[in-house]
């Protein structure tokens, strides 16, 4: 007999051993949740940590754009400080007192002790002074104002794509989110026609035990048949205590991929059925890459490399700063600046015009590394093209041939199930041996495997193919 093995269930214990918000969510108080298929969705763009992250990070990007911003704005600046020396520098200075006093006795023709007139000296040598005093103390305002700067006017132009960059990366991030919780949400959905059909396959063969036992011990059956009918209802028991633990742990699975306390109770509200997986999914209008959410990003992605163009480029043109500053400034030789004494006003403007002339090639080679980035970005973005035609036309034929297979599996299941109820009345009126009954019940245990896996893998294509055309 073939085994169920939905290989999809890997994806819901994966999210549960991945998740870095269990042990803090278990902490609260446990809740219970009946949620449709959207409601899980809206639970989870407030509650996961990948969106919530993702969330946060455009807020960086609006305080990053806020410091860009800032730049283009006056820069004000108030100081105040006090010095104290200990030593007043000493400065040696050519003597300019001596030559004037000379000229005032040469001008009045006073004579020298011998009777000469007294003559100008050719070396009147120089005078040790000490200019300052103990103390000193200055406070003031300054300011800086750019009044051109490319790379900063290049930065202010760039604020709004950098925040439609970070906006478009969280999108991403919430369609991979959704696209999961679809596909586990379905998959616990389909999971109660699962255990539909094993609760009625353990039904008809505890039916089927007790109307052989009845045989057995009117001499129409054998012990045998009790035997095999007891193998069969033990393995199917044991199949259901397996699902079960399965299902258990895929709710596990979307409540963190929800970001919900694995402690609150999940109840899924939503149904599903075959005419819903089929409906309207292939009526899809002429499509455009721009409908792809990592295609938008890309698109942002080259925004961005242009502007870092333009950027380098800009830094080759002249800057120009203007900058002043008041401050009062005073002298004393005691540390005492509030009480009597003179401040002196200290104040200047200026206009400053900085014109790169050489900057070793460096400014060349950062224009040259901005194309090269741009480029690899263009590249990317056409890869990206290819990649999404494969994307859809594998989604598309996955798709269609999902569909076929649970269209078959569900028409040969129904076979199966009418083949197994003709076999066991022939067994109860005795036309039938035990080995067409168990053979019947095998196969339709079979089909109703395959059928179970094709609804599994039908889901899986529908959610692939709506998130390959960009519709999710």
């Amino acid at each position: 007999m073939k085994e169920w093995k939905p290989a999809k269930w890997g994806l819901m214990i994966l999210v549960a051993i991945c998740s870095t918000s269990v042990q803090a969510q278990q902490t609260q108080s446990p809740g219970v949740h009946a949620f449709s298929v959207q409601q899980a969705i809206d639970y989870a763009k407030q509650n996961n940590v990948q969106v919530k992250n993702a969330l946060l990070d455009i807020q960086i990007q609006q305080q990053t754009n806020r410091e860009v911003t800032g730049m283009a704005y006056p820069q004000i600046h108030g100081t105040i400080g006090t010095t104290y020396n200990p030593n007043v520098a000493t400065q040696v200075i050519p003597n300019f007192i001596g030559p004037a006093a000379y000229q005032v006795l040469v001008n009045e023709g006073v004579k020298d002790g011998d009777g000469n007139p007294i003559k100008m000296p050719s070396d009147f040598g120089f005078i040790a002074a000490q200019f300052g005093t103990k103390f000193s103390a200055t406070a003031g305002v300054s300011l800086s104002q750019i009044v051109f700067d490319g790379q900063v006017f290049v930065g202010l132009q760039a604020r709004e794509t950098l925040i439609k960059f970070q906006e478009k990366k969280a999108e991403i991030t919430e369609e991979a989110i959704r696209a999961n919780i679809y596909k586990v949400y379905y998959q616990l959905v389909v999971s109660k026609t699962q255990i539909a059909l094993l609760d009625a396959n353990i039904e008809l063969l505890n039916k089927l035990q007790h109307d052989t036992r009845i045989m057995h011990e009117n001499g129409f059956a054998e012990k045998l048949d009790l035997d095999k009918l007891s193998v069969q209802l033990a393995n199917l028991q044991t199949e259901k205590v397996s699902a079960l633990n399965q299902v258990q742990n895929g709710y596990l699975g979307l409540k963190v991929l929800m970001g919900m306390p694995v402690k609150d109770s999940l109840m899924l509200t939503d149904s599903l059925n075959d005419e819903q997986i089929k409906n309207g999914i292939l009526e899809l209008s002429e499509f455009n890459y721009t409908q792809r959410r990592d295609y938008q990003y890309a698109d942002l992605g080259v925004a961005l490399g242009e502007f870092d163009v333009r950027r380098y480029k800009l830094s080759k043109l002249p800057t120009l700063n203007l900058n002043g500053y008041y401050n009062k400034s005073a002298q004393r030789n005691k540390f005492d600046f509030l009480g009597d004494g003179s401040w002196f006003n200290v104040s200047a403007v200026s206009l400053q015009l900085n014109i790169p002339i050489f900057t070793g090639m460096a400014a060349n080679a950062r224009i040259a590394k901005a194309k090269l980035a741009l480029e690899q970005s263009l590249n990317q973005r056409e890869a990206l093209k290819i990649n999404i035609d494969n994307e859809i036309e594998s989604a598309r034929n996955n798709f269609s041939t999902a569909v076929s297979t649970m269209d078959y599996q569900k028409k040969n299941m129904e076979l199966a199930e009418t083949v197994f109820q003709q076999t066991k009345k022939k067994f109860e009126i005795g036309t039938g041996s035990n080995t067409e009954i168990t053979q019947a019940q095998t196969d339709m245990k079979a089909a109703q495997t395959n059928y179970i896996n094709a609804l599994y893998n039908a889901i899986i294509a529908r959610i692939d193919y709506i998130k390959a055309t960009g519709r999710l």
